[in-house]
């Protein structure tokens, strides 16, 4: 065992530097942008089991975000297709409201089941709202909550009332009984599961026959996520089947002595425990040994699989960061949509952006830079050639400097003729 005897002793050493380069490669960030087309896309899932979805749209939603990065000249119609027209990937729950392989559909069984049980019994409200709102979408297709006239409203998650044929609709699509045919916005419109899915799947057994070998899956799956992962993170490991820390901690042992799972220590960080999948060490490998690419700089999302454990973005990143969306406005440190500025393996800066659609003008509010940031020529263009690569993104046709940083000569990259269309 290690020194935290909790653990398994580490069979591997990395230095901070390799840790950072392996994160980021794992994350097909080293370097960003060199995936293509939907079958890019596919590929990064395969890598990370799931892209948390998050509706808000301030500069495109979460998941787009997450694409933009890695995608080379990605549009969100890309991953549309594959949600809604070709069904490659489905709209469900992993961690949190997530995007997943659609032929991973057998393999979340016992969370459909476990919904059932807690949540569909006849004496709980939604449910008994749930009848009409499947035969409606039954007798007239596609339904969302505001097709039901029925306006009554309980008291939903977060402690948000909502109305009682949204709640029911969150629960039938959490019990796979529906899913997502098409969104419109941020508003979902759900059909029956066997018009999206094939029969075929849709009756394929659970390829996993015991609860502790499933519970191992989605410790595996949740490394991937991330590629380098505590075992002390608890944001990290949220909705993973009402697992507790004991429990967690037999598994990850477990692993490691089948040699799935490696036990990882990094230097500058003394008695903390790392796990990597044995899988994964090709790619470890190859940070180690290959040239490093040219630093290119990419904008990251807020729920970007990259920021799942913000301890670990501070001890191994030196980057701290605080979605504050959910932050009342006086707390906010920096403000609503923050996103964080990548380059190379360091993160650099973060600003506060805001787009107008109707005018195609992208806005940067504000911009802080990281302590110690130096800008040479090397990083303007890396900088330029990313927000250019955003807007294209964005479909924005020119940048608007807040008042804030006008004056910031750092910023003087931002007037580059090449971030005007």
């Amino acid at each position: 065992m290690s020194p935290n005897s909790r653990w398994p002793a580490p069979s591997l050493l990395l230095s901070n530097s390799e840790a950072r380069r392996f994160i980021l490669a794992h994350q097909m960030l080293w370097p960003p942008r060199r995936l293509r087309g939907k079958d890019g896309i596919l590929e990064f899932v395969r890598r990370v089991g799931a892209i948390q979805f998050d509706p808000i749209n301030v500069v495109g939603r979460n998941p787009d975000l997450v694409l933009q990065s890695r995608v080379s000249r990605y549009q969100p119609g890309l991953l549309d297709e594959l949600l809604y027209s070709e069904r490659q990937l489905v709209d469900g729950w992993d961690k949190m409201a997530s995007i997943f392989l659609t032929s991973d559909w057998p393999r979340f069984a016992r969370y459909r089941d476990r919904v059932r049980r807690e949540h569909g019994r006849d004496s709980n409200p939604q449910m008994k709202a749930a009848t009409q709102v499947m035969d409606a979408i039954r007798e007239r297709g596609p339904q969302s909550s505001i097709d039901f006239k029925n306006q009554d409203r309980i008291q939903w998650s977060w402690g948000i009332p909502t109305t009682l044929a949204r709640a029911a609709l969150e629960i039938l699509h959490a019990m796979g009984e529906v899913l997502v045919d098409h969104r419109v916005g941020t508003r979902r419109a759900f059909d029956l599961a066997e018009r999206l899915l094939p029969a075929e799947l849709l009756a394929a057994p659970d390829p996993i026959a015991h609860d502790p070998d499933y519970r191992a899956w989605r410790v595996m799956r949740r490394i991937g996520g991330l590629g380098l992962a505590s075992p002390v993170a608890s944001e990290y490991w949220l909705a993973i089947h009402q697992m507790k820390s004991g429990e967690r901690q037999a598994i990850l042992s477990r692993l490691v002595e089948a040699g799935d799972l490696v036990s990882v220590a990094i230097d500058a960080l003394p008695n903390q425990n790392y796990f990597l999948r044995r899988s994964d060490l090709p790619t470890l490998e190859a940070v180690r040994t290959k040239r490093s690419p040219q630093a290119r700089a990419s904008v990251i999302a807020p729920l970007d699989n990259l920021m799942w454990h913000r301890d670990l973005l501070r001890s191994i990143f030196d980057f701290n960061y605080v979605w504050e969306v959910y932050k009342p406005v006086r707390q906010r440190k920096y403000g609503y949509y923050v996103l964080p500025v990548l380059y190379g393996n360091r993160f650099v800066a973060r600003f506060d952006p805001k787009f107008e659609r109707s005018s195609g003008e992208l806005t940067i509010a504000n911009w802080w830079w990281e302590a110690g940031v130096r800008v040479d020529d090397r990083m303007s263009v890396a900088l330029i050639n990313c927000l250019r690569d955003f807007m294209q993104y964005l479909g924005a046709g020119r940048i608007r400097r807040g008042p804030a940083i006008a004056r910031d000569r750092r910023l003087r990259w931002l007037s580059s003729p090449q971030l005007i269309r």
